[in-house]
């Protein structure tokens, strides 16, 4: 069934798909159509069971279908699924934010984590007056044509350099620097200092695989930023309600002017927010001049959703559940390599709820080491779990996601697979 749907899929979309990562380019083979989740398990067309660390790309924290959420997004959906105008649902929402990451003192939801960034960009040039913003090479903000240089995450699956379609002009005042490298942070400030409006940057980098901020990078970051009295935003949409309760920047203690949310807190349907200083966010129509708008922003669903799905992160147990079970997988997954005939070349990046199994010796700290590993090495990893029944992000360059429904039988059977997988 899997294959005829993906047959009848390929005459109605590119490449059979809606979102080119989907469509198993970097490991082969035919995309598994999905017809239900829960927990920690989704279900494909043809009926198999496979435990799941793709979870929605990180949007699916508690696990999926949880009744909770379930439960509120019915009962709401019942009084209708969007009305364009303002909610209660909103307020309730972005108060949760606010109590959780004090940087975001104002908000403005949107429909999307690509619209947040966008948004953010264009505030910060609105605010300073200046055009020129400074991204990380692997790190990835959203198909937006300015920032879509260098980027991470399925441009990087895909094997693109960028895209077509985006003009010279678009990315004229994006300047790219690799990520982790303090010297060509210094050397761009240094020569672009008082034209740069941003640096726009993944906090912890999750499009490259997962890949840590260097010690003393994110502060150079505000402290660059700050001495030129440019913005530094957060790109948060995977990290945010997911590494902490208020994100990497309370994890790591470097707070930004402005972060863009996403994934977590819309608890599985499609949302994003930008927010931060107040002074900022003044600047935002109709208190200011830069227009944004969305019609479904703040759709009532995805805000119930949401709070729901906070409402529970508030408990800082669930964190340390997250992490231990996550560490757990973290420590088998390295006990496997070592046991295996791939020892010294595949390793494992972890944070919280997050991890990547490189094909690379060592965790790799930026982009051009993450591009190094053995690609098809983790196609046929990838596909031996997906026989065993484990259902991995089909690319090198994505996180594995851990929720709070994957337990001790899904951590057991996960290592399990993986052992067989490797030997």
């Amino acid at each position: 069934m899997n294959q005829t749907l993906f047959a009848q899929a390929r005459e109605l979309f590119p490449g059979g798909v809606n979102s080119p990562v989907r469509a198993f380019g970097a490991v082969g083979g035919t995309p598994r159509f999905i017809t239900r989740a829960e927990g920690a398990h989704v279900w494909d067309a043809d009926g198999v069971r496979r435990i799941d660390y793709v979870s929605s790309w990180g949007a699916i924290i508690l696990g999926h279908a949880d009744p909770g959420v379930v439960d509120v997004v019915r009962s709401a959906a019942s009084l209708g699924t969007s009305y364009g105008a303002p909610t209660p649902a909103e307020i309730a929402l972005a108060e949760r934010i606010r109590a959780a990451i004090p940087s975001v003192e104002r908000m403005r939801f949107t429909s999307s984590g690509t619209e947040a960034a966008m948004s953010a960009v264009r505030l910060a040039r609105a605010h300073t007056g200046r055009t020129k913003i400074l991204k990380f090479a692997g790190c990835y903000h959203g198909h937006i044509d300015a920032l879509l240089t260098a980027a991470g995450s399925g441009v990087a699956t895909m094997g693109l350099p960028g895209s077509a379609g985006v003009s010279p002009e678009a990315t004229r005042d994006t300047l790219v620097a690799p990520y982790n490298d303090l010297g060509a942070v210094n050397e761009l400030f240094d020569r672009y200092g008082d034209e740069l409006a941003a640096v726009l940057v993944e906090p912890v980098a999750a499009n490259m695989g997962l890949v840590l901020p260097a010690p003393g990078f994110l502060e150079l970051l505000r402290e660059q930023a700050s001495a030129h009295e440019a913005l530094l935003v957060f790109d948060e949409v995977i990290t945010g309600f997911r590494v902490a309760p208020g994100g990497a920047q309370e994890r790591y203690g470097v707070i930004p002017d402005l972060t863009c949310l996403g994934k977590v807190i819309g608890g599985g349907l499609p949302v994003g927010a930008f927010g931060g200083r107040a002074d900022i966010m003044a600047q935002v129509a109709p208190d200011g001049p830069m227009y944004q708008a969305g019609t479904l922003s703040g759709n009532p669903l995805a805000m119930v959703a949401g709070a729901a799905t906070l409402g529970r992160l508030t408990d800082r147990s669930v964190f340390d559940r997250l992490e231990q079970q996550t560490a757990r997988l973290a420590t088998g997954l390295a006990e496997a390599i070592d046991a295996s005939p791939h020892a010294g070349r595949a390793s494992v990046a972890t944070l919280a709820s997050l991890l990547t199994l490189f094909w690379t010796p060592q965790p790799p700290t930026s982009f051009a080491e993450a591009q190094a590993g053995d690609d098809e090495a983790f196609a046929r990893f990838f596909h031996g779990l997906l026989d065993r029944g484990i259902s991995l992000p089909p690319s090198p360059y994505e996180a594995w996601f851990v929720t709070l429904a994957h337990g001790e039988d899904e951590i057991e059977a996960t290592l399990a697979a993986a052992g067989q997988a490797l030997a």
